[in-house]
């Protein structure tokens, strides 16, 4: 049973009917899923969620399918990890890290997103999926097609990082380097799926597709207890999951599982590209779109993000702010939070981190405020390539136990 009742503008209100379609006709605004939540609220209770399988799909009645998912069945309920050494490090009183660099099947948030469009894909008979991505989203779209023997083309700007172009290549999809920027990738993607009516799972899919964020914020209350954070740090790209965040929180108070509460949410993007940060801090309503990224946060390099404004709106309704760390801050957080969590994120983790930093800092989080919620999207091993002239070189000895002896000397002096 569907509880979609169909799509609507989000600027001038205009519905539509459940179809790939992504942009008003009118006004040309985006295009948001509506639910009959009356509906909703007559099935889903805490009991119902709580004998369902750990996975996305246990808030199957708040995403936009019509029958059951048939990719990424196993998809999310990833652990929300207490993190108390990293809480002393940045001095605050309460802090956990929700963690899909261990997502199923390929270690980032995507999948959630991809599971979500691809079983809609299935559903409006589209044979043949798409994306334009800068990593994470081709390698959880080339994985999810594989799954079910769907043909996938996926498009990346040329310069993309060698891990994350071999680990969407690995799964049979047809890879296309493009050279430009992500945002000319993603205009040519926007022609590519008029003209051929193919299942791009972030254009003419984005409605459904990004709906399947929602799944990581009900995640986070149900692991707290069905108890809303104070505070919740993500990363922005394209501007969705924070907003999808954000909508996720408001759909479980609505629906009685969570009392109201006021959770700040807020953003972080790299200093080299941070369009959507930039307008909170600087206090403008428009967006700045960066034409050149300069980061070493790649994934997050998007200039000209589709959902800034409301990504912006969800931000500042909250009571949020916005940060924007360096390259170095990136990196010095990619390893507090491996040093402290034992998590390796990628860069856009690293983001987060020192984003996180930087608003306790500023003030903007209370050392004593809690829950802290810090949100690491993808896994370390696909963006190692800035780590490599940072981290020590091993200390190398002979095979002689004399020669080990040697290091207790220097390198691991008082450790017995």
């Amino acid at each position: 049973m569907s509880f979609v009742k169909g799509l609507s503008c989000r600027e001038c209100g205009n519905i539509y009917p459940k179809a790939p379609v992504h942009v008003c006709e009118y006004c040309f605004g985006p295009l948001e899923i509506t639910y009959d939540y009356d509906a909703v609220g007559k099935i889903l209770s805490k009991s119902v969620i709580a004998s369902r399988a750990p996975s996305m799909w246990r808030y199957a009645e708040l995403l936009p399918l019509d029958n059951p998912p048939s990719v990424g069945l196993q998809t999310g309920m990833t652990p929300l990890v207490r993190a108390d050494r990293l809480a002393r490090r940045l001095g605050v009183r309460e802090l956990w890290v929700k963690n899909d660099s261990v997502s199923h099947p390929t270690l980032s948030f995507k999948d959630r997103v991809v599971s979500v469009a691809i079983s809609k894909a299935r559903e409006f008979g589209i044979p043949i999926v798409a994306c334009a991505s800068t990593g994470n989203l081709a390698n959880a779209t080339a994985a999810q097609a594989a799954s079910v023997g769907m043909t996938a083309v996926i498009l990346i700007p040329h310069d993309l990082e060698p891990a994350k172009v071999m680990a969407t290549s690995v799964y049979g999809a047809h890879v296309v380097g493009v050279k430009g920027t992500y945002d000319d990738v993603n205009r040519l993607c926007s022609e590519i799926a008029g003209k051929y009516g193919w299942g791009f799972v972030n254009v003419n899919l984005r409605p459904f597709y990004a709906e399947g964020s929602k799944s990581y914020g009900y995640e986070i209350a149900e692991q707290l207890g069905w108890k809303l954070p104070a505070h919740v740090i993500t990363p922005m790209a394209g501007g969705s999951l924070i907003t999808k965040i954000g909508k996720a929180f408001s759909e479980l108070t609505k629906l009685g599982l969570c009392s109201a509460a006021k959770t700040k949410i807020h953003g972080a993007q790299a200093e080299g590209c941070a369009p959507i940060a930039s307008m909170v801090i600087e206090g403008r309503d428009a967006m700045k779109p960066v034409k050149q990224p300069q980061t070493i946060a790649k994934s997050l390099a998007i200039g000209n993000p589709a959902d800034a404004f409301y990504a912006r709106q969800t931000m500042l309704g909250s009571g949020g702010f916005a940060a924007a760390p360096t390259d170095p801050e990136i990196i010095d957080g990619m390893r507090m939070l491996a040093e402290t969590e034992g998590i390796f994120t990628e860069t856009a983790g690293g983001v987060t981190m020192g984003a996180t930093r930087r608003l306790i800092e500023q003030g903007h989080i209370g050392k004593d405020d809690g829950p802290v919620v810090i949100c690491i999207t993808g896994q370390g091993l696909k963006t190692q390539d800035p780590l490599v002239e940072v981290l020590p070189r091993p200390d190398l000895i002979g095979p002689r136990l004399a020669d080990f002896d040697g290091l207790l000397g220097g390198p691991l002096r008082g450790l017995v």
